[in-house]
């Protein structure tokens, strides 16, 4: 089959002389590989700029340019490799059909950048282009070998032939298959991938080639053999179309560099663009989250101070009267217990619509500071203003609330302070409707009140007594224990004493605990307190015991706070191995109120405590909410009924009649009763007749320090061998407590009775 001139399937003459000594120069196919792999490179390059081109023209700009590319790396291989041919006979080419084989090339390589220009074409689409390309390189191979003229005939080995054709597309479908993982990757490895690929592709190439010429025979006729003219020239052309072809693949490759890392930068300019966009929002985010309540959408603190101080040197230079105005939600932490967080939170969003409701949206000022605490800022002509305005919140806060199932009513409590009357900066005004605040909470929560100067007083005498409390407690100076005895009807003998807190003060002399104790409940020193006290107690204790008190117990008063604590068991187990005095001698004494607080856990640390052997009694019973189905699983000793019981006894029938029904509830508990505040004849006989076991009170003597307390023991206990009836009896008949001053009509408040008072 003859085709251009070519022989291809026929067989070679019989007659005529076949050429054997055909060579190839080894520097022109070097050169060659070298323009090949340098073309596969550029290939895969501009396949990579079309397919992360965002233009639609630039794609179409890379395609064109990566078809010229592979088209003239392909066509310069060829034509260099055809250079490199060296026979004995001279060859001379046809432009003609030279420029046709380029056209051929620059076909099949457009086909080629068509499959590329896909981010992820198939593998079947890319077997099929593959195909089409591989017999376009091949064609255009083998009509560029009929571009040679020369006398002798041109005959190709089928086997060979067919050969060359596969590596042809064998070639071509790796280059679109490696280029499918190249589209896409920066970096060294994907450099060093890149080239790897480039060489591997320019070797299948040049293969095809060299394949293709490996299946030529020349045959010459008979006496057509002459001398060749050498090469003609053929080196020096090789080398200057290597170079040209060279330089245009190195501008397209740089070009495309180039492009690369203007399209990085403009995507590092967008990425900063979105990221100066996002910081944006986010400044725009913070400051809102820096000046505004994410929960009810009203200011908070930091954008309440910065409106406020506006607000105030505006009114300084123009005159004028502000007011602030403190609200806090009464019993609102009863809602999270109750109902959890989430429905507070839901209660909170009401309440902040109910408040911008009841003021004047385009005047005053609506923040909430945290929590349950909101803040009001007021412009006002006078104080009735504030007034009538406090009172609309609270009217409209009594609306009822649908929450969770449940309709509720809520109250508020509000201080208010005024400028420039109390005060000239923010943090005066603040501080001041604080502690109006504060007072409207003490006062039984639903009110409002106005600063006053004497709330500033009582607040920094309470701050001032605070700093010296704490002082008073690191040195151990200034404090002290009194003890009020406790009689015992049956023996008749002081079995008992009640260990008082004293404070002499430098200032305001000796201090009654209920000067101090709510400070030091309010401010985190209690539990130290407590444990001073404890500690005092028992050390006392063992310096009674010295000197002949071996039977004496004494009983300690301990805070409501102080029960939540897990380490109260270890502070008295330590505080008695310390003074080696035994636990069955010490008495600790709670409140109802405090015992019924939480009682799951109060039952298990009053467990513990009683294990040590330690006796437990119910302070002030009667005052409190105690339920008697708790009251019999509580591990009690002792109960002490409340002292305003006996307070009108023998006039009052019906605290008579409470007071011996606590007694025979006792007794059936098996609880010993103590009663406190006994400060008559009358009171000691009708105690003595309803079976009372112990006594407390004036009667017998007022709370004395240790110093002076065995010599009131002594005159209680010998009254006992000096009056066998009645050992508070003398022998005229005549009631004769036991102290010489004439006792007060109020008890002195003992150290675990502290004053409830609103905390905030």
């Amino acid at each position: 089959m003859e085709w251009l001139g070519l022989q291809f399937v026929t067989e070679l003459p019989e007659s005529g002389q076949v050429i054997l000594d055909c060579s190839h120069n080894p520097f022109l196919v070097m050169v060659a590989y070298l323009v090949a792999c340098a073309a596969s490179f550029a290939t895969l390059d501009m396949a990579e700029r079309v397919v992360n081109a965002e233009d639609p023209g630039s794609r179409r700009i890379w395609r064109w340019i990566g078809a010229t590319c592979l088209a003239g790396g392909i066509w310069a291989m060829h034509f260099i490799g055809m250079l490199a041919f060296q026979t004995p006979i001279d060859i001379q080419y046809d432009l003609g059909i030279t420029l046709f084989s380029l056209l051929i090339a620059l076909l099949a390589s457009w086909l080629a950048m068509q499959t590329l220009s896909e981010a992820q074409p198939s593998a079947l689409h890319c077997l099929k282009t593959a195909f089409v390309i591989g017999l376009g390189i091949a064609g255009m191979h083998y009509v560029g070998m009929a571009a040679m003229k020369s006398s002798a005939t041109a005959y190709y080995q089928p086997g060979l032939f067919a050969l060359s054709v596969a590596i042809a597309i064998g070639a071509s479908f790796a280059a679109l298959w490696v280029a499918r993982y190249l589209s896409e990757g920066s970096g060294v490895a994907h450099q060093l991938l890149k080239y790897s690929a480039a060489l591997i592709l320019g070797a299948g190439i040049i293969s095809m080639h060299f394949t293709g010429m490996a299946a030529l025979d020349l045959v010459l006729p008979e006496g057509g053999l002459t001398a060749s003219g050498g090469d003609n020239g053929h080196l020096q052309l090789g080398l200057t179309v290597a170079l040209i072809i060279l330089l245009i693949l190195g501008s397209a490759i740089s070009a495309a560099l180039a492009d690369k890392k203007l399209q990085n930068k403009e995507e590092d300019l967008r990425r900063v663009n979105a990221l100066l966009s996002q910081l944006d929002q986010a400044r725009m985010s913070l400051q809102q989250a820096a000046n505004y309540d994410a929960l009810t959408n009203l200011i908070n603190r930091r954008g309440f101070n910065q409106i406020f101080a506006e607000k105030l040197c505006q009114k300084a230079a123009e005159g004028g009267m502000l007011a602030v105005m403190f609200l806090d939600i009464d019993h609102f932490k009863r809602i999270n217990d109750s109902l959890g967080h989430d429905a507070g939170d839901e209660l909170l969003k009401v309440i902040a619509q109910h408040i911008k409701g009841s003021v004047r949206s385009h005047e005053d000022v609506v923040a909430r500071f945290g929590g349950d605490e909101f803040c009001i800022l007021i412009n006002l002509r006078d104080r009735e203003e504030a007034r009538n305005m406090a009172q609309r919140i609270m009217l409209k806060m009594k609306e009822p609330i649908e929450l969770a199932g449940r309709r509720m009513v809520m109250t508020t409590s509000i201080g208010i302070s005024l400028f420039p009357e109390d005060g000239s900066t923010c943090e005066e005004l603040l501080k001041h409707a604080d502690l109006a605040l504060y007072q409207s909470k003490g006062a039984g929560r639903n009110g409002l009140h106005f600063f006053s100067s004497n709330l500033k007083t009582r607040a920094s005498f309470e701050l001032q007594l605070e700093e010296e409390l704490r002082h008073a407690l690191r040195e151990e100076n200034g404090l002290t224990l009194y003890y009020q005895p406790i009689f015992e009807l049956k023996t008749g003998r002081v079995t008992k004493l009640e260990a008082l807190i004293r404070w002499q003060h430098p200032l305001h002399g000796l201090l009654t605990p209920d000067r101090f104790i709510t400070i030091a409940e309010n401010n985190g020193l209690i539990a130290e307190l407590d444990n001073w006290v404890l500690r005092r107690a028992c050390k006392d204790l063992g310096e009674l015991s010295r000197h002949g008190c071996e039977e004496l117990k004494i009983a300690w008063n301990c805070s409501p706070l102080n029960l939540t604590r897990d380490e109260l068991a270890n502070e008295i187990e330590q505080a008695l191995r310390s003074a080696g005095v035994a636990p069955e001698r010490l008495e600790l004494e709670v409140t109802e109120n405090a015992l019924m607080g939480n009682i799951a856990n109060t039952l298990v640390l009053l467990r513990q405590i009683r294990a040590l052997g330690v006796s437990l009694s119910i302070d002030d019973f009667g005052t409190g909410y105690s339920s008697l189905a708790y009251l019999k699983r509580l591990p009690l000793n002792t109960l002490k009924i409340d002292r305003s019981f006996i307070l009108d006894i023998p006039t009052a029938t019906a605290d008579m009649e409470i007071v011996q029904a606590i007694i025979v509830m006792a007794h059936t508990l098996h609880l010993q009763v103590v009663t406190e505040g006994v400060e008559s004849l009358e009171q000691y006989e009708f105690l003595e007749r309803s079976g009372c076991d112990f006594i407390q009170g004036y009667l017998l003597s007022r709370p004395v320090p240790l110093d002076e307390l065995r010599p009131v023991l002594e005159e209680i206990n010998q009254r006992k061998h000096s009056h066998a009836v009645n050992p508070l009896i003398l022998a005229r008949g005549t009631f004769a407590p036991v102290s010489l001053d004439p006792a007060p009509k109020s008890p002195a408040p003992h150290a675990g009775a502290s004053v409830v008072r609103p905390i905030r």
